[in-house]
Protein backbone atom coordinates (compact mmCIF):
# COMPACT_ATOMS: atom_id res chain seq x y z
CA UNK A 1 0.00 0.00 0.00
CA UNK A 2 1.42 3.38 -1.06
CA UNK A 3 1.18 6.32 1.30
CA UNK A 4 -0.97 8.19 -1.22
CA UNK A 5 -3.56 5.40 -0.95
CA UNK A 6 -4.06 6.27 2.72
CA UNK A 7 -5.45 9.71 1.94
CA UNK A 8 -8.98 10.20 3.22
CA UNK A 9 -9.05 6.92 5.13
CA UNK A 10 -9.75 6.52 8.81
CA UNK A 11 -6.11 6.19 9.84
CA UNK A 12 -4.42 5.37 13.16
CA UNK A 13 -0.89 4.93 14.48
CA UNK A 14 -0.30 2.34 17.20
CA UNK A 15 2.90 2.89 19.13
CA UNK A 16 5.12 5.95 19.58
CA UNK A 17 8.62 4.53 19.65
CA UNK A 18 11.13 5.52 17.01
CA UNK A 19 9.23 3.58 14.32
CA UNK A 20 5.97 5.28 15.29
CA UNK A 21 7.54 8.71 15.18
CA UNK A 22 9.08 7.91 11.79
CA UNK A 23 5.67 6.84 10.45
CA UNK A 24 4.10 10.08 11.69
CA UNK A 25 6.80 12.19 10.04
CA UNK A 26 6.48 10.29 6.76
CA UNK A 27 2.70 10.70 6.72
CA UNK A 28 2.99 14.38 7.42
CA UNK A 29 5.48 14.74 4.56
CA UNK A 30 3.11 13.17 2.04
CA UNK A 31 -0.32 13.77 3.63
CA UNK A 32 -0.09 17.02 5.60
CA UNK A 33 -3.88 17.42 5.95
CA UNK A 34 -4.70 13.82 6.91
CA UNK A 35 -6.42 13.29 10.28
CA UNK A 36 -4.58 10.80 12.47
CA UNK A 37 -5.25 9.05 15.76
CA UNK A 38 -2.34 7.84 17.88
CA UNK A 39 -2.71 4.98 20.39
CA UNK A 40 0.05 5.27 22.98
CA UNK A 41 0.67 5.56 26.72
CA UNK A 42 0.17 8.73 28.74
CA UNK A 43 3.80 9.83 28.67
CA UNK A 44 3.99 9.37 24.91
CA UNK A 45 0.75 11.30 24.48
CA UNK A 46 2.37 14.32 26.14
CA UNK A 47 5.39 13.98 23.87
CA UNK A 48 3.17 13.77 20.77
CA UNK A 49 1.13 16.79 21.89
CA UNK A 50 4.31 18.85 22.02
CA UNK A 51 4.61 18.50 18.25
CA UNK A 52 1.71 20.90 17.76
CA UNK A 53 0.04 18.68 15.15
CA UNK A 54 -3.59 19.79 15.42
CA UNK A 55 -4.78 16.94 13.18
CA UNK A 56 -3.30 14.33 15.54
CA UNK A 57 -5.56 12.92 18.27
CA UNK A 58 -4.05 10.78 21.02
CA UNK A 59 -5.76 7.96 22.90
CA UNK A 60 -4.25 6.03 25.80
CA UNK A 61 -6.71 3.15 25.79
CA UNK A 62 -6.62 0.46 23.10
CA UNK A 63 -9.32 -2.14 22.58
CA UNK A 64 -10.75 -4.13 19.71
CA UNK A 65 -13.80 -1.91 19.26
CA UNK A 66 -11.75 1.26 18.98
CA UNK A 67 -9.22 -0.29 16.59
CA UNK A 68 -12.04 -1.63 14.43
CA UNK A 69 -13.18 1.94 13.83
CA UNK A 70 -10.21 2.55 11.52
CA UNK A 71 -9.62 1.48 7.94
CA UNK A 72 -5.85 1.20 8.41
CA UNK A 73 -3.74 0.94 11.58
CA UNK A 74 0.00 1.51 11.16
CA UNK A 75 1.54 -0.34 14.08
CA UNK A 76 5.03 -0.29 15.51
CA UNK A 77 7.03 -3.54 15.04
CA UNK A 78 6.97 -4.48 18.73
CA UNK A 79 3.17 -4.67 18.76
CA UNK A 80 2.03 -8.14 17.77
CA UNK A 81 -0.78 -8.46 15.21
CA UNK A 82 -1.72 -11.67 17.05
CA UNK A 83 -2.90 -9.82 20.15
CA UNK A 84 -6.59 -10.53 20.79
CA UNK A 85 -7.68 -6.94 20.22
CA UNK A 86 -5.76 -6.78 16.93
CA UNK A 87 -7.20 -10.09 15.71
CA UNK A 88 -10.73 -8.99 16.59
CA UNK A 89 -10.29 -5.63 14.87
CA UNK A 90 -8.81 -7.31 11.77
CA UNK A 91 -11.80 -9.66 11.63
CA UNK A 92 -14.04 -6.57 11.69
CA UNK A 93 -12.24 -5.11 8.68
CA UNK A 94 -9.34 -3.04 10.02
CA UNK A 95 -6.09 -3.50 8.12
CA UNK A 96 -2.83 -3.60 10.09
CA UNK A 97 0.44 -2.69 8.39
CA UNK A 98 3.89 -1.57 9.50
CA UNK A 99 6.19 1.22 8.47
CA UNK A 100 8.44 -1.28 6.70
CA UNK A 101 5.57 -2.24 4.38
CA UNK A 102 4.91 1.42 3.57
CA UNK A 103 8.57 2.06 2.76
CA UNK A 104 8.91 -0.99 0.49
CA UNK A 105 5.73 -0.04 -1.38
CA UNK A 106 7.26 3.40 -2.01
CA UNK A 107 10.59 1.92 -3.18
CA UNK A 108 9.55 -1.08 -5.24
CA UNK A 109 12.38 -0.51 -7.74
CA UNK A 110 15.15 -0.04 -5.18
CA UNK A 111 18.06 -2.49 -5.03
CA UNK A 112 17.17 -3.90 -1.62
CA UNK A 113 19.49 -6.44 -0.02
CA UNK A 114 17.57 -7.77 2.98
CA UNK A 115 18.96 -9.78 5.89
CA UNK A 116 17.04 -11.63 8.57
CA UNK A 117 17.68 -14.55 10.92
CA UNK A 118 17.47 -15.26 14.61
CA UNK A 119 21.05 -14.24 15.31
CA UNK A 120 23.75 -12.31 13.51
CA UNK A 121 21.55 -10.18 11.27
CA UNK A 122 22.76 -6.80 12.54
CA UNK A 123 26.45 -7.61 12.14
CA UNK A 124 25.82 -9.23 8.76
CA UNK A 125 23.88 -6.23 7.46
CA UNK A 126 26.45 -3.74 8.75
CA UNK A 127 29.30 -5.78 7.28
CA UNK A 128 27.46 -5.97 3.95
CA UNK A 129 27.09 -2.18 3.86
CA UNK A 130 30.74 -1.77 4.84
CA UNK A 131 31.98 -3.93 1.95
CA UNK A 132 29.69 -2.28 -0.59
CA UNK A 133 30.87 1.17 0.48
CA UNK A 134 34.48 0.00 0.34
CA UNK A 135 33.80 -0.91 -3.27
CA UNK A 136 32.65 2.63 -4.04
CA UNK A 137 28.91 1.98 -3.95
CA UNK A 138 26.64 4.52 -2.27
CA UNK A 139 24.77 2.35 0.25
CA UNK A 140 22.06 2.82 2.86
CA UNK A 141 22.27 0.90 6.15
CA UNK A 142 18.87 0.89 7.85
CA UNK A 143 15.98 -1.11 9.23
CA UNK A 144 15.89 -3.04 12.48
CA UNK A 145 19.54 -2.21 13.10
CA UNK A 146 18.52 1.16 14.55
CA UNK A 147 17.34 3.46 11.75
CA UNK A 148 13.71 3.04 10.61
CA UNK A 149 13.39 2.90 6.85
CA UNK A 150 10.74 5.60 6.90
CA UNK A 151 13.36 8.06 8.17
CA UNK A 152 14.91 7.63 4.71
CA UNK A 153 11.72 8.08 2.72
CA UNK A 154 13.00 10.49 0.05
CA UNK A 155 16.82 10.53 0.04
CA UNK A 156 18.55 12.68 -2.57
CA UNK A 157 20.37 11.24 -4.33
CA UNK A 158 19.06 7.70 -3.97
CA UNK A 159 21.67 5.14 -2.86
CA UNK A 160 22.70 2.42 -5.27
CA UNK A 161 22.04 -0.30 -2.67
CA UNK A 162 19.89 -0.61 0.44
CA UNK A 163 21.33 -2.95 3.10
CA UNK A 164 18.26 -3.64 5.23
CA UNK A 165 18.09 -5.61 8.47
CA UNK A 166 14.65 -7.09 9.13
CA UNK A 167 13.35 -8.57 12.37
CA UNK A 168 10.82 -11.38 12.40
CA UNK A 169 8.30 -8.63 13.18
CA UNK A 170 9.15 -6.90 9.91
CA UNK A 171 9.77 -9.80 7.52
CA UNK A 172 6.12 -10.36 6.78
CA UNK A 173 5.72 -6.61 6.27
CA UNK A 174 7.90 -6.90 3.17
CA UNK A 175 5.62 -9.58 1.76
CA UNK A 176 2.59 -7.42 2.55
CA UNK A 177 4.07 -4.45 0.69
CA UNK A 178 3.82 -6.11 -2.70
CA UNK A 179 7.44 -5.10 -3.45
CA UNK A 180 10.00 -7.71 -4.46
CA UNK A 181 13.39 -7.52 -2.73
CA UNK A 182 16.35 -8.01 -5.00
CA UNK A 183 18.06 -10.31 -2.52
CA UNK A 184 16.77 -11.78 0.76
CA UNK A 185 19.09 -13.65 3.10
CA UNK A 186 18.06 -15.86 6.03
CA UNK A 187 20.98 -16.70 8.30
CA UNK A 188 19.52 -19.16 10.81
CA UNK A 189 16.37 -20.07 12.70
CA UNK A 190 16.08 -20.70 16.43
CA UNK A 191 13.01 -20.26 18.64
CA UNK A 192 12.63 -16.63 19.69
CA UNK A 193 9.97 -13.97 20.28
CA UNK A 194 7.40 -16.68 21.00
CA UNK A 195 5.40 -14.23 23.11
CA UNK A 196 4.98 -11.99 20.04
CA UNK A 197 4.35 -14.71 17.43
CA UNK A 198 2.39 -17.08 19.66
CA UNK A 199 4.22 -20.26 18.67
CA UNK A 200 7.51 -21.49 17.23
CA UNK A 201 5.86 -22.52 13.96
CA UNK A 202 4.34 -19.07 13.50
CA UNK A 203 7.70 -17.45 14.27
CA UNK A 204 9.34 -19.53 11.55
CA UNK A 205 6.53 -18.83 9.09
CA UNK A 206 6.70 -15.09 9.75
CA UNK A 207 10.48 -15.03 9.42
CA UNK A 208 10.45 -17.10 6.23
CA UNK A 209 7.75 -14.93 4.65
CA UNK A 210 10.65 -12.80 3.43
CA UNK A 211 11.63 -15.57 1.00
CA UNK A 212 8.47 -17.69 0.71
CA UNK A 213 6.00 -14.87 0.07
CA UNK A 214 7.92 -11.69 -0.80
CA UNK A 215 9.40 -13.39 -3.88
CA UNK A 216 12.97 -12.07 -3.88
CA UNK A 217 14.92 -12.38 -7.11
CA UNK A 218 17.54 -14.35 -5.17
CA UNK A 219 17.32 -16.02 -1.75
CA UNK A 220 20.59 -16.51 0.14
CA UNK A 221 20.24 -19.34 2.66
CA UNK A 222 22.37 -21.17 5.23
CA UNK A 223 22.75 -24.78 4.10
CA UNK A 224 23.72 -25.89 7.62
CA UNK A 225 20.42 -24.78 9.16
CA UNK A 226 18.11 -27.82 9.25
CA UNK A 227 14.93 -25.84 8.52
CA UNK A 228 16.45 -23.77 5.74
CA UNK A 229 18.13 -26.80 4.16
CA UNK A 230 14.70 -28.33 3.51
CA UNK A 231 13.17 -25.15 2.13
CA UNK A 232 11.75 -25.15 -1.38
CA UNK A 233 10.80 -21.84 -2.93
CA UNK A 234 8.12 -21.38 -5.58
CA UNK A 235 9.99 -18.58 -7.31
CA UNK A 236 13.46 -17.13 -7.72
CA UNK A 237 16.72 -18.94 -7.18
CA UNK A 238 18.67 -19.96 -4.11
CA UNK A 239 22.33 -19.30 -3.39
CA UNK A 240 23.54 -21.45 -0.54
CA UNK A 241 26.32 -20.51 1.84
CA UNK A 242 27.96 -22.67 4.49
CA UNK A 243 28.14 -25.43 1.87
CA UNK A 244 31.23 -26.75 0.07
CA UNK A 245 30.08 -25.73 -3.41
CA UNK A 246 29.58 -22.11 -2.27
CA UNK A 247 31.05 -19.73 0.30
CA UNK A 248 32.11 -21.65 3.40
CA UNK A 249 34.80 -21.94 6.08
CA UNK A 250 37.53 -24.53 6.40
CA UNK A 251 39.08 -23.80 9.75
CA UNK A 252 39.59 -20.03 9.66
CA UNK A 253 39.94 -19.82 5.88
CA UNK A 254 37.06 -18.58 3.75
CA UNK A 255 36.55 -20.62 0.59
CA UNK A 256 34.54 -20.16 -2.58
CA UNK A 257 33.97 -23.80 -3.56
CA UNK A 258 37.55 -25.20 -3.64
CA UNK A 259 39.29 -21.84 -3.90
CA UNK A 260 40.80 -20.36 -0.75
CA UNK A 261 39.95 -16.65 -0.69
CA UNK A 262 40.67 -15.13 2.73
CA UNK A 263 42.15 -16.00 6.12
CA UNK A 264 39.50 -14.76 8.55
CA UNK A 265 41.58 -15.19 11.72
CA UNK A 266 42.87 -11.57 11.80
CA UNK A 267 39.43 -10.05 11.11
CA UNK A 268 37.65 -8.06 13.85
CA UNK A 269 34.78 -10.56 13.91
CA UNK A 270 34.44 -12.28 17.30
CA UNK A 271 33.35 -15.90 17.19
CA UNK A 272 33.11 -18.49 14.45
CA UNK A 273 29.44 -17.67 13.91
CA UNK A 274 30.43 -14.19 12.74
CA UNK A 275 32.85 -15.68 10.24
CA UNK A 276 30.02 -17.86 8.94
CA UNK A 277 28.00 -14.67 8.58
CA UNK A 278 30.84 -13.35 6.43
CA UNK A 279 30.10 -16.29 4.11
CA UNK A 280 26.54 -14.97 3.86
CA UNK A 281 27.81 -11.48 3.06
CA UNK A 282 30.03 -12.86 0.30
CA UNK A 283 27.08 -14.75 -1.17
CA UNK A 284 24.90 -11.62 -1.11
CA UNK A 285 27.59 -9.49 -2.75
CA UNK A 286 28.10 -12.13 -5.42
CA UNK A 287 24.34 -12.41 -6.04
CA UNK A 288 24.27 -8.63 -6.54
CA UNK A 289 26.73 -9.07 -9.42
CA UNK A 290 29.78 -7.71 -7.63
CA UNK A 291 33.26 -9.28 -7.17
CA UNK A 292 33.02 -10.61 -3.61
CA UNK A 293 36.61 -11.87 -3.50
CA UNK A 294 37.86 -8.37 -4.34
CA UNK A 295 35.76 -6.68 -1.65
CA UNK A 296 36.27 -9.17 1.21
CA UNK A 297 39.69 -7.88 2.39
CA UNK A 298 37.94 -4.62 3.35
CA UNK A 299 36.42 -6.55 6.27
CA UNK A 300 39.70 -5.94 8.09
CA UNK A 301 38.61 -2.32 8.64
CA UNK A 302 35.12 -3.21 9.89
CA UNK A 303 34.07 -1.79 13.27
CA UNK A 304 32.26 -4.48 15.31
CA UNK A 305 28.82 -3.56 16.61
CA UNK A 306 28.28 -2.81 20.30
CA UNK A 307 26.82 -5.32 22.78
CA UNK A 308 27.76 -8.28 20.55
CA UNK A 309 30.62 -10.17 22.20
CA UNK A 310 32.16 -6.75 22.73
CA UNK A 311 35.36 -6.65 24.74
CA UNK A 312 35.02 -3.67 27.02
CA UNK A 313 38.48 -4.02 28.55
CA UNK A 314 40.23 -5.40 31.62
CA UNK A 315 39.86 -4.38 35.24
CA UNK A 316 41.70 -5.97 38.17
CA UNK A 317 42.45 -9.16 36.29
CA UNK A 318 38.94 -9.57 34.88
CA UNK A 319 38.11 -9.22 31.17
CA UNK A 320 34.61 -7.84 30.67
CA UNK A 321 32.63 -9.01 27.62
CA UNK A 322 29.29 -7.40 26.75
CA UNK A 323 27.04 -9.75 24.78
CA UNK A 324 23.80 -8.15 25.92
CA UNK A 325 22.29 -8.68 22.44
CA UNK A 326 22.12 -12.38 23.33
CA UNK A 327 18.42 -13.18 23.80
CA UNK A 328 18.35 -16.95 23.19
CA UNK A 329 20.11 -19.88 24.90
CA UNK A 330 21.74 -20.74 21.54
CA UNK A 331 23.39 -17.32 21.49
CA UNK A 332 24.72 -17.83 25.02
CA UNK A 333 26.19 -21.17 24.00
CA UNK A 334 27.94 -19.54 21.03
CA UNK A 335 29.40 -16.95 23.39
CA UNK A 336 30.67 -19.62 25.80
CA UNK A 337 32.22 -21.55 22.93
CA UNK A 338 34.27 -18.50 21.97
CA UNK A 339 36.00 -18.51 25.37
CA UNK A 340 36.56 -22.26 25.56
CA UNK A 341 39.64 -23.05 27.62
CA UNK A 342 39.52 -19.82 29.65
CA UNK A 343 38.10 -19.31 33.15
CA UNK A 344 34.75 -17.71 32.35
CA UNK A 345 31.77 -16.74 34.46
CA UNK A 346 28.61 -16.23 32.41
CA UNK A 347 25.57 -14.23 33.50
CA UNK A 348 22.29 -15.65 32.16
CA UNK A 349 18.60 -14.89 32.56
CA UNK A 350 16.13 -12.07 32.10
CA UNK A 351 12.59 -11.77 30.82
CA UNK A 352 10.94 -15.19 30.54
CA UNK A 353 9.55 -15.94 27.07
CA UNK A 354 9.22 -19.65 27.71
CA UNK A 355 12.27 -20.67 25.66
CA UNK A 356 13.72 -24.13 26.20
CA UNK A 357 17.05 -24.09 28.07
CA UNK A 358 17.53 -27.87 27.99
CA UNK A 359 20.12 -27.76 25.19
CA UNK A 360 22.13 -25.21 27.17
CA UNK A 361 21.99 -27.54 30.16
CA UNK A 362 23.04 -30.55 28.09
CA UNK A 363 26.07 -28.77 26.65
CA UNK A 364 27.12 -27.04 29.85
CA UNK A 365 29.16 -29.98 31.12
CA UNK A 366 31.27 -30.09 27.97
CA UNK A 367 32.03 -26.38 28.17
CA UNK A 368 32.60 -26.32 31.94
CA UNK A 369 32.75 -22.58 32.63
CA UNK A 370 34.06 -21.52 36.01
CA UNK A 371 30.65 -20.19 36.99
CA UNK A 372 27.10 -19.59 35.84
CA UNK A 373 25.15 -16.86 37.58
CA UNK A 374 21.39 -16.81 36.99
CA UNK A 375 19.34 -13.65 37.29
CA UNK A 376 16.14 -11.99 36.10
CA UNK A 377 12.53 -13.05 35.97
CA UNK A 378 13.26 -16.65 35.00
CA UNK A 379 16.60 -17.01 36.74
CA UNK A 380 15.10 -19.50 39.21
CA UNK A 381 13.81 -21.72 36.37
CA UNK A 382 17.21 -21.78 34.66
CA UNK A 383 18.95 -22.36 37.99
CA UNK A 384 16.81 -25.41 38.78
CA UNK A 385 17.47 -26.88 35.32
CA UNK A 386 21.24 -26.36 35.54
CA UNK A 387 21.72 -27.46 39.13
CA UNK A 388 22.31 -31.21 38.59
CA UNK A 389 24.55 -30.65 35.56
CA UNK A 390 26.60 -27.94 37.25
CA UNK A 391 27.16 -30.07 40.34
CA UNK A 392 28.42 -32.99 38.27
CA UNK A 393 30.66 -30.81 36.07
CA UNK A 394 32.13 -28.78 38.93
CA UNK A 395 30.63 -25.52 37.70
CA UNK A 396 29.94 -22.93 40.38
CA UNK A 397 26.23 -22.14 40.07
CA UNK A 398 24.75 -19.24 41.96
CA UNK A 399 21.67 -17.03 41.80
CA UNK A 400 21.41 -13.24 41.88
CA UNK A 401 18.56 -10.79 42.16
CA UNK A 402 19.83 -8.35 39.55
CA UNK A 403 22.77 -7.48 37.31
CA UNK A 404 24.92 -5.71 39.95
CA UNK A 405 24.64 -8.68 42.30
CA UNK A 406 25.28 -11.12 39.46
CA UNK A 407 28.48 -9.30 38.49
CA UNK A 408 29.65 -9.23 42.09
CA UNK A 409 29.16 -12.99 42.51
CA UNK A 410 30.75 -13.81 39.15
CA UNK A 411 33.78 -11.65 39.97
CA UNK A 412 34.19 -13.37 43.32
CA UNK A 413 34.45 -16.80 41.67
CA UNK A 414 36.87 -15.58 39.01
CA UNK A 415 39.17 -13.87 41.50
CA UNK A 416 39.41 -17.15 43.40
CA UNK A 417 40.66 -18.63 40.09
CA UNK A 418 43.18 -15.83 39.60
CA UNK A 419 41.13 -13.92 37.01
CA UNK A 420 39.22 -14.67 33.85
CA UNK A 421 36.37 -13.56 31.62
CA UNK A 422 33.20 -12.04 33.04
CA UNK A 423 30.67 -12.57 30.28
CA UNK A 424 27.22 -10.98 30.04
CA UNK A 425 25.38 -13.23 27.59
CA UNK A 426 21.94 -13.54 29.16
CA UNK A 427 20.10 -15.57 26.53
CA UNK A 428 16.96 -13.57 27.31
CA UNK A 429 15.46 -10.14 26.66
CA UNK A 430 15.80 -7.34 29.17
CA UNK A 431 12.13 -6.31 29.44
CA UNK A 432 11.09 -5.28 32.92
CA UNK A 433 14.55 -4.52 34.23
CA UNK A 434 15.71 -2.44 31.24
CA UNK A 435 14.20 -0.73 28.23
CA UNK A 436 16.22 -2.88 25.82
CA UNK A 437 19.43 -4.86 25.44
CA UNK A 438 21.44 -1.67 24.78
CA UNK A 439 20.43 -0.14 28.13
CA UNK A 440 21.34 -3.42 29.83
CA UNK A 441 24.73 -3.40 28.10
CA UNK A 442 25.37 0.20 29.08
CA UNK A 443 24.60 -0.61 32.71
CA UNK A 444 27.00 -3.55 32.54
CA UNK A 445 29.71 -1.21 31.24
CA UNK A 446 29.09 1.33 34.01
CA UNK A 447 29.23 -1.35 36.70
CA UNK A 448 32.49 -2.64 35.23
CA UNK A 449 33.98 0.87 35.29
CA UNK A 450 33.84 1.74 31.58
CA UNK A 451 32.37 4.73 29.77
CA UNK A 452 29.07 3.55 28.22
CA UNK A 453 29.06 6.32 25.61
CA UNK A 454 32.40 5.16 24.26
CA UNK A 455 31.17 1.64 23.56
CA UNK A 456 27.50 1.84 22.64
CA UNK A 457 27.03 3.59 19.30
CA UNK A 458 26.47 1.88 15.95
CA UNK A 459 28.57 3.68 13.38
CA UNK A 460 27.66 4.64 9.82
CA UNK A 461 23.89 4.19 9.91
CA UNK A 462 22.13 5.94 7.04
CA UNK A 463 23.49 6.61 3.57
CA UNK A 464 27.21 6.79 2.76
Amino acid sequence: MRISQLEGKRLALWGWGREGRAAHAALRTRLPRQALTLFCDAGEALEAAALGDFLLTTETRVDAGRLAGFDVVIKSPGISPYRPEALAAAAAGARFIGGTALWFAEHAQARTLCVTGTKGKSTTTALLAHLLRAGGHRTALAGNIGLPLLELLDPQPEPEFWAVELSSYQARDVAASGAQPEIAAVLNLYPEHLDWHGSESRYIDDKLALVTEAGPRTAVLNAADPVLAQLQLPHGRIRWFNREDGWHLRGDVLYRADDAVLDTAPLPLPGRHNRINLCAVAAIVEAAGLPAATLLPAAMAFTPLPHRLQRLGERDGLIYIDDSISTTPHASLAALEMFSGLPVAILVGGYDRGLDWSVFAQRLAGMAPAAVVTMGAHGDRIHALLEPVAAEAGVALTAAQDLPQAMERAAQVLRQRGGGVLLLSPGAPSFGAYRDYAERGRHFAILAGFDPDAISSIQHLGIL
